[in-house]
């Protein structure tokens, strides 16, 4: 049988493997969103799980001491630490930052949870406000599309102008070959 002091290792190696692999997510993040899971069940979980990770994202749920550790150094959330009180699950977003947020925000109208508590977009912190307003943006594909329409438009509309002043003079052309091809 093993000892208290074993026993105590034991749990603090786990501990540290913990830290280190949300350390991991941390650095490979572009964004993290920190969220109150309280009153999901098992498979609403679960499902939210699996739908962000099509999203290219993971929600991890673990003690908010091991979360707050993992960001030690990387992030000064010493202004959100009180909103580490309950129970917290991270949403980890790796790509595109928008199609996760609509995920969880669909998940969030719902169900009426998890509630969001932050998040940490780019390095630096936003609030949940601002997170629910960054989900009801477009996908990035779409506004790399938007933004390709626009800048393609004074180009498009210089090649009609361009091209019209080209098809009147065909036309007049050809309008005074018929009058004298006609007489």
């Amino acid at each position: 049988m093993k000892n208290d002091n074993t026993r105590v290792s034991d749990n603090r190696h786990k501990k540290e493997v913990i830290v280190a692999e949300l350390v991991e997510k941390v650095d490979k993040a572009k964004g993290i969103v920190f969220a109150n899971y309280q009153g999901l069940t098992h498979q609403q979980l679960e499902n939210l799980k699996k739908a962000l990770k099509k999203a290219n994202a993971e929600f991890v749920a673990s003690k908010n001491t091991l979360f707050l550790r993992s960001l030690e150094g990387k992030v000064d959330v010493t202004s959100e630490k009180e909103k580490f009180n309950q129970p917290t699950g991270a949403l980890f977003i790796y790509d595109d930052i928008v199609a996760p947020l609509k995920e969880l925000t669909k998940v969030i109208k719902e169900l009426k949870l998890p509630e969001i508590k932050f998040g940490i977009l780019e390095g630096k912190i936003v609030s949940a406000t601002d997170v629910v307003k960054l989900s009801n943006l477009p996908p990035l594909l779409v506004l790399r599309a938007q933004l390709l329409g626009q800048m393609m438009s004074p180009v498009s509309g210089l090649h009609r102008a361009l091209n019209w002043n080209l098809q009147q003079l065909v036309l007049t052309l050809n309008a005074i070959k018929d009058k004298k091809g006609g007489e």
